[in-house]
């Protein structure tokens, strides 16, 4: 049952990183406006492709579990960088600050469960398990 759980529970969270590649890529030129809101005005374009690489390289690994813990690495210095500059609930107007804290609090969720994944690593459904068990023999 644990190893069921793992694989859906990495399946999940990766197919939502991958999503925000894909919805960073399609709305290629939102996201760099949205960068430009948030005061972010150097290198733009690297930062938004490096951040597709990485949002894809790390959710594809921990999707297929081939070094899961380096893939859930690369999740989480996105997703904690992301959730620092976008919901700085510590500089919001009262309005909209116990919104942003609310969202804050669910990003540091997510990051501490990618977290988790970085030191338990993929269990037994992953293709790495299944390339140490299928070895060719020599």
């Amino acid at each position: 049952m644990k190893n069921s759980a793992d694989l859906i529970g990495r399946i999940l969270i990766g197919l939502f990183f991958f999503y925000q590649a894909f919805d960073t890529m399609v709305f290629f030129d939102d996201t760099r406006d949205t960068l430009t809101n948030y005061g972010i005005h150097f290198a733009q374009d690297f930062l938004i492709v490096g951040s597709i690489i990485l949002l894809l390289v790390g959710a594809i690994m921990v999707i297929i579990g081939y070094y899961a813990s380096i893939g859930a690495l690369l999740l989480f210095i996105y997703w904690f960088v992301f959730t620092l500059v976008v919901y700085s609930f510590w500089n919001d107007p009262v309005d909209v600050k116990n919104l942003h804290l609310i969202s804050f609090m669910r990003n540091m969720a997510l990051c501490g469960g990618l977290l988790i994944m970085v030191a338990n690593g993929s269990k037994s459904f992953s293709v790495k398990r299944i390339l140490h068990v299928m070895r060719l023999p020599k």
